[in-house]
């Protein structure tokens, strides 16, 4: 039996905990919140969507793209959904995405602690651990309540992003201490915010739109669905699956462009004719008057001043210029994105404790023989679905069976 301490009471440290005490060893579990699993609380709107049936290598970003998929072909989707149901959660299924069939988030945070008290792990609260040390084969922990001795020790801090739900960085800074290289955290499916004015007349404009990720004019990433507008810039999961690439071009002070197409299911020329014809079909009803029905109204107004046709002219006076340009601005509408949204509106953080650094089939330190690194910590981030607890439960369990 050896004497494990677990940093972090989040997703992945909860999951570490359990597969460690099940192997007979004495586990404490350090969280500097009030409370463990708040992160999991607010995923999936209250409802945790805690993996996906569709695991691919694109579902997941990291310097190494390799790296996920092989820890994740040591603990993945199908062995998460056996862990849980044994726990009492029954899955419920939507398009791939996994639910429990409660549909409560407080459901999963529930299960993960009464097996714990089970295990008689311990739970300290409010203790913020500020450094960790190694001294022949034992780890010293100094934290705000006294120090901690431990054989092993699983860095489970989270990163950067949600800091009110307890990822404030803290764990970036001992892993750096121990000696491991931090790729530079920067937030994740966020918001993507633009300097252009016409984001205030927009503010909560929602439309499907098709839209596309540029560095420096050069073509990077593409996504489709619902795109939110915001008075500060855009939302939307589309929006969020792209602000990985965005975040970490604008880091290194690269531009950041979308192309945005408002009717993507018509093809430029299918677009040209359906407005002629729409116009033709009534040439004394103004621009913005010809255009209700096909667009949200606020889109319509801002899409006409941006081609410089005044929305209250009627299509009589207006030539085929106006109408190219207009058409241009439907199917390829470029909006700069100046930032994203903070860490406190982010999701996840990208960056973390190099992979290179860790070991795929055990999550331990290639540096620090008995420390592991788990979750939002180590250098990979899912795109939205469940994705990011996937890894979260994957990286715990492994680390929690290796020690």
């Amino acid at each position: 039996m050896k004497n494990v301490i677990i940093v972090g009471g989040g997703a992945s440290g909860l999951t570490a905990g359990i597969f460690a005490a099940r192997r007979g060893h004495k586990v404490t579990i350090l969280e500097h919140k009030d409370k463990t699993g708040k992160k999991i609380l607010a995923t999936g709107n209250g409802k945790c969507n805690y993996t996906n049936l569709v695991q691919l290598p694109e579902c997941y970003r990291s310097n190494d793209s390799t790296f996920p998929m092989k820890v994740l072909s040591v603990f993945g989707v199908h062995e998460t959904i056996d862990f849980f149901r044994q726990l009492g959660i029954y899955p419920k299924e939507r398009e791939g995405y996994v639910y429990p069939n409660s549909e409560q988030a407080a459901s999963v945070v529930q299960v993960l602690e009464m097996e714990l008290r089970q295990l008689k792990v311990n739970i300290c609260l409010e203790v913020h651990v500020e450094h960790i040390y190694k001294n022949k084969n034992i780890f010293t922990l100094t934290t705000n309540k006294g120090d901690f001795t431990a054989d092993k020790v699983i860095l489970a801090a989270g990163g950067c992003a949600s800091p009110n739900h307890g990822s404030d960085g803290s764990g970036y800074l001992l892993a750096k201490e121990l000696g491991h290289k931090i790729i530079k955290p920067l937030p994740a499916l966020v918001q993507l915010k633009s300097k252009e004015k016409y984001f205030k007349t927009l503010a909560g404009v929602r439309t499907e739109a098709y839209i596309k990720l540029f560095v420096n004019d050069r073509f990077t990433a593409e996504e489709k669905g619902e795109l939110l507008i915001a008075n500060y810039g855009v939302s939307g999961i589309p929006i969020f699956q792209l602000s990985r690439f965005a975040a970490k071009a604008i880091s290194e002070n690269k531009r950041v462009d979308l192309k945005v197409d408002f009717l993507p299911s018509l093809n430029w020329k299918d677009t040209f004719k359906l407005i002629t014809e729409r116009i033709k079909s009534n040439p004394k009803k103004t621009a913005e008057e010809s255009m209700v029905g096909l667009f949200n109204n606020k889109l319509t107004f801002v899409m006409l001043k941006e081609v410089g046709i005044e929305p209250s002219l009627s299509w009589e006076k207006v030539n085929r210029k106006n109408i190219t340009d207009l058409v241009n601005q439907i199917k390829e509408w470029k909006i700069p994105i100046s930032e994203t949204n903070p860490f406190e509106q982010a999701q996840v953080s990208a960056g973390g404790v190099d992979t290179a650094e860790i070991s795929p089939i055990s999550m331990e330190s290639k540096l620090v023989k008995g420390l592991y690194l788990t979750g939002e910590l180590v250098d990979v981030d899912g795109t939205c679905g469940g994705y990011n607890l996937q890894w979260a439960w994957s990286t715990g369990a492994i680390a929690g069976m290796n020690l």
